[in-house]
């Protein structure tokens, strides 16, 4: 029998590291891995094929640009974006997110560029 599960503390995850999208896994959950990052800048177009994707606003705010327009998202606000759509998450200052992807899932989808990451650090 396994013990009680430890307590995640976000502020203190988000300490460890200083680089922008480079998410890190924190935790998982029936396939699904929790990852945090700090975003600052654009990143790619990008979708997943097999998986919907959260993103949690937990510091700051960001934008998620679609081919139809742009979400914009504050403190304490999430969103999921559908698989198979195309997205470009974006930040115009330092912001910290949650996202929850399927395990192993490519933090750029079927798009593979410069901002993939091969393999993902726990933390």
């Amino acid at each position: 029998m396994m013990g009680a599960p430890a307590i995640i503390n976000l502020d203190e995850k988000f300490g460890e590291f200083s680089d922008h999208w480079n998410p890190r896994i924190v935790g998982a959950y029936n396939g699904n891995e929790l990852r945090l990052a700090k975003l600052q800048g654009d990143f790619a177009w990008h979708s997943h094929a097999e998986t919907d994707e959260l993103f949690l606003v937990v510091k700051g705010a960001i934008g998620i640009e679609f081919r139809d327009g742009v979400r914009r998202l504050g403190q304490g606000e999430m969103i999921v974006v559908p698989r198979g759509i195309e997205h470009r998450p974006f930040a115009e200052e330092e912001a910290h997110v949650l996202l929850i992807d399927r395990e192993g899932e490519p933090n750029t989808g079927v798009n593979p560029s410069h901002l993939t990451r091969a393999k993902l650090e726990t933390l």
